[in-house]
């Protein structure tokens, strides 16, 4: 198998373990915190592998991008949540907006039209 394929592999681990960690509380829940803490260990593993023949800063920065595509997927289809970068990033005037629950005001953040 080559680098790139561990790659994936190492990615796929990585958003079954960030799925998995809601259920876990904490890791309060002893077959949950199983389960994740062995989704950690295969992602690492096949992380490492694939740093064997892929540079590791190129192997680092696709693996997070896998986890963070599918952890976000994950959670907006499963888990109802919706997707936030419409709340955290305007398009239409090119300039940063805050959520509006994160507690800041319109006049800490400057006017929106």
């Amino acid at each position: 198998m080559n680098g790139w394929m561990y790659l994936v592999i190492a990615g796929i681990a990585e958003v079954f373990y960030a799925a998995s960690m809601l259920r876990t509380e904490g890791f309060t829940r002893i077959y949950p915190s199983i389960f994740c803490l062995t989704f950690i260990g295969v992602s690492m593993y096949f992380l490492s592998l694939a740093t064997r023949t892929i540079p590791v800063g190129t192997a680092y920065a696709v693996w997070v991008g896998i986890g963070a595509l599918g952890t976000a997927a994950y959670g907006i289809i499963y888990l109802n949540e919706g997707p936030v970068t419409h709340c955290l990033f305007r398009t239409d005037s090119g300039g940063y907006h805050w959520p509006e629950n994160s507690g800041r005001t319109q006049a800490a953040v400057g006017s929106h039209p």
